[in-house]
């Protein structure tokens, strides 16, 4: 169920290839005034722990990195709204620079496609020949592009074009739509003429309908498996993206501006900043690996101090999260970034580390092969690393982890000032305490604490695309509704039961409220003011036990309704995953590439491979 392979040597652009992409690009701004829309999709009924505060204090680097990537190369009317902030914003009634945009692009992940659906559907109520061009793309589209499309024929909304891949691939159908576009044509004209000429298929990473407008498809065309880049400083500059948010508001209108340069560490004091991808370890409910065609990515130590450095400067933005895959990965590469960073120097001459602080994810394993280095991490600004460690005990998950190992690497941080911040998977055979033994939820939780663990998380085994156990967890597992209730992609978000065999499931269910009751609770509050697991920063200790206790109130509110519907029964179990019901092919008439296996043609080789690049 991984995403396939590109055949070996054709997986990555040709260096400079983004560099170039970007050069043409601002060429075109000089010929067209296009005006777009790049809109991130969210769920709120997805709002509780872990990710409660910090979902509305990060604004989404995918969708930014878009707008940020338009303004940059010379097309100024750009605006990226993020529903995390404005909930009733509709497409339909948008205006940019006094008129409807030419271009509008959705960004969604799998538990937030419901709201991407509404704004496909909002944004189609316009008349075809006042509509934009609508592009749907995001995490959601790697592995499900079908749902970018309707099948609805009383209800035949849809994007007309799905990027199933990053950046590069929408910066190329730009490129190549731009290159076409005739003096005042409409760029939605434009898309429709380059696609029936074929001018879409030797662009890897698209999916796109074919059949008569106003209805469902006759059939989606994959044109194929992204290729990846591989040097991270390619891309543009993360200082431009902020340059073109929205601001919040109750309005379904676009304001006037986007967000006050001086304002914006007030709605954004967190940003995501992309650091390094790739992982050594093949976890089969993790689509990483194959995403990354087991290829390790990164951008240069001086490239990621100087996004820190420039993001402070000019924004005030005090925290960063790196999107890191395993940021100690590859020892040499962490070692030279934390070295870059802890001699790094604002203009003014004050140190990166007392201007910012960064956090980002490793694993126990990788944390202890750094440990003589983890003093120049924080002396580089590193204050959290967020631990992998899934299950202290490796018996439902292996990762070079154990309950020693795991609480030498928890000391080695807080001795260094680092916060370890530990998830957990709960698992079906996972019981809530445990005698004898460090199996038991609670216990797991208790010795973390021990170790001076500043936060948890806990989430359930869910379905992910694009690992090696989605298929098995689609095959008689996963639910796909409970009591007569469809299981909704908001509540696939690990916080829900969705997939187990356990015969009272909604034990599980209260096994999570209880782990998070029991490590964020008004006991542990007081306790943390007078003997602080951080003597460093004592109120920090106190200060995620406040905001661990309101996440978990929102838990409390949200994951009842689910409960009852568990307690009652009726579970109806998925008998194979989602495929796409619309066919669905390659630009060569076999297999689609982005397909599932039960759309898969025998004729057709398990490696894609596309046209040569220019």
């Amino acid at each position: 169920m991984e995403l396939p392979f590109r055949e070996k040597g054709d997986e990555l652009l040709r260096p400079g290839a983004m560099l170039d992409m970007r050069a043409r690009l601002r060429e075109h701004a000089k010929k067209h005034d296009l005006t777009s829309v790049a809109a991130y999709a969210f769920d709120h009924r997805t709002r509780m722990l872990p990710f409660y505060f910090v979902d509305r204090r990060m604004s989404p680097g995918g969708v930014r990195a878009i707008g940020g990537a338009f303004h940059e190369a010379g097309f100024e009317k750009t605006r990226v709204v993020l529903q995390t902030w404005k909930k009733r914003f509709q497409p339909s009634r948008m205006q940019l620079d006094g008129r409807m945009p030419d271009l509008f692009m959705t960004s969604s992940m799998w538990i937030h496609s419901g709201r991407m659906k509404d704004m496909l559907r909002d944004i189609c109520t316009v008349a075809p020949d006042q509509r934009p061009l609508v592009i749907a793309g995001g995490p959601h589209m790697y592995y499900n592009p079908w749902d970018a499309f309707s099948t609805d024929a009383a209800d035949p909304w849809r994007a007309d074009v799905a990027v199933t891949g990053e950046l590069y691939v929408l910066l190329e159908l730009m490129d190549v739509l731009l290159t076409e576009r005739a003096t005042a044509e409409p760029l939605r004209r434009t898309f429709l003429r380059v696609k029936e000429s074929g001018g879409l298929d030797h662009i890897p990473g698209l999916v796109y309908p074919n059949g008569a407008e106003g209805a469902v498809p006759d059939e989606l065309v994959d044109t194929g498996i992204q290729r990846l880049l591989q040097n991270l400083d390619e891309l543009p500059h993360p200082v431009h993206g902020y340059k073109v948010i929205e601001p919040p508001g109750r309005s379904p209108l676009l304001s006037p501006g986007a967000i006050a340069v001086d304002r914006i560490h007030k709605f954004t004091p967190i940003a995501a900043i992309e650091m390094t991808y790739g992982c050594k370890f093949r976890c089969k409910y993790c689509p990483i690996p194959a995403y990354n065609q087991h290829k390790d990515r990164e951008k240069s130590p001086e490239r990621i101090a100087d996004e820190m450095k420039r993001l402070r400067q000019d924004y005030g933005i005090k925290f960063f999260f790196g999107s890191d895959d395993n940021f100690f990965n590859r020892k040499d590469r962490a070692v030279r970034i934390v070295e870059t960073l802890a001699a790094t120097t604002l203009d003014d001459g004050t140190p990166l580390r007392k201007a910012l602080g960064w956090g980002t994810e490793a694993t126990v394993h990788d944390t202890l092969q750094m440990r003589d280095h983890l003093r120049t991490a924080r002396t580089g600004g590193c204050k959290a690393l967020w631990m992998g460690v899934e299950d202290m005990t490796a018996t439902f998950v292996k990762k070079g982890q154990s309950v020693d190992k795991t609480r030498e690497a928890f000391l080695l941080l807080q001795r260094n000032g680092i916060n370890p911040m530990p998830m957990l998977m709960h698992d079906d055979t996972q019981p809530l305490v445990s005698f004898k033994s460090a199996r038991g939820l609670l216990n797991q939780i208790q010795l973390l604490r021990s170790a001076k663990a500043m936060s948890v998380q806990v989430l359930m085994l869910s379905p992910a695309p694009g690992s090696k156990l989605y298929e098995e967890t689609y095959s008689g597992l996963a639910y796909d509704s409970v009591n007569g209730k469809p299981v909704e992609p908001h509540l696939v978000d690990g916080n829900h039961v969705v997939a187990s065999r356990h015969k009272r499931p909604w034990t599980k269910q209260i096994n999570i409220l209880i782990a998070y009751g029991y490590f964020y609770n008004p006991l542990r509050l007081l306790w943390a003011l007078v003997f602080p697991k951080n003597r460093r920063g004592h109120l920090a200790d106190a200060g995620a036990q406040i905001m661990g206790m309101c996440g978990w109130v929102q838990n409390l509110w949200r994951t009842p309704r689910w409960l009852y519907h568990l307690m009652r029964g009726g579970i109806k179990r998925h008998e194979a995953p989602p495929a796409s019901p619309i066919p669905f092919r390659s630009v060569k008439g076999g297999h689609a590439p982005h397909g599932l296996p039960n759309q898969i043609s025998t004729d057709e080789p398990e490696r894609t491979k596309e046209p040569a690049q220019v």
